[in-house]
């Protein structure tokens, strides 16, 4: 029988890319415009990404380029680069070792689809500490979710089944609307509280029940 796999993105779903990326905002360009620098980085990144073959890492520079810029502040030197250096210190949430080693128990293959680049996941993925059977990075393929890149490659690598394959993520930009397009399960994990649009197969607050949840979408 073919395995059964379940798909992650990372950041927001298994590490905690709003935290990483505010503080960083926060440092750089004053931490009582936290919250609303967050939100323009999110309205910057995707504009960027459709821009052309960036690697994440400038992505990520160009975007605190321009929030500088917007806030007329100066980055010192040395820290245009400073989002990309604290990424493998941001925090993994703290039931996702758990989950992800119990779904490995129940016998789910582990991949992870991310906006990012090799060097990076790499680093978040030591920092999860849970073997990942296989990774697949923006800064590798050209493209950036939620175009359909990501799984063309997943599926043609692994030769993994579309109906015993699991999308987990955060970001219903990103993953969830992509994940419906083609026709996959999908569980979104809704740590802040969102209102589900496009719907998911299933939504979580966090991963500590995920496992139970694959096993009812895919049992054994």
């Amino acid at each position: 029988m073919n395995s059964r796999w379940a798909t992650f993105d990372c950041y927001g779903t298994l590490v905690d890319w709003d935290g990483g990326i505010g503080s960083e905002l926060g440092r750089l360009l004053g931490e009582e415009h936290r919250a609303r620098l967050l939100a323009r980085y999110h309205e910057l990144e995707p504009q960027l990404q459709r821009e052309g073959a960036l690697s994440y890492r400038e992505v990520m520079a160009r975007a605190l380029d321009s929030l500088a810029a917007e806030e007329s502040v100066e980055l010192p030197d040395g820290e245009r680069d400073a989002l990309a250096r604290s990424l493998p210190s941001w925090p993994v949430f703290a039931e996702v070792p758990d989950a992800l080693g119990e779904a490995r128990r129940r016998g789910w293959r582990l991949a992870i689809l991310s906006n990012s680049d090799r060097d990076l996941i790499e680093a978040s993925m030591r920092a999860i500490g849970v073997r990942i059977d296989v990774a697949i990075v923006a800064g590798e393929i050209g493209s950036y979710k939620p175009a359909h890149a990501h799984w063309d490659v997943f599926f043609g690598s692994t030769h993994a089944s579309r109906e015993r394959h699991v999308h987990v993520a955060a970001s219903l930009f990103h993953d969830i609307a992509p994940a419906n397009e083609l026709g996959l399960h999908s569980v979104w994990i809704n740590r802040l509280g969102e209102r589900p649009r496009p719907q998911p197969t299933r939504e979580l607050l966090d991963l500590a029940s995920l496992p139970d949840v694959l096993d009812e979408l895919v049992p054994s």
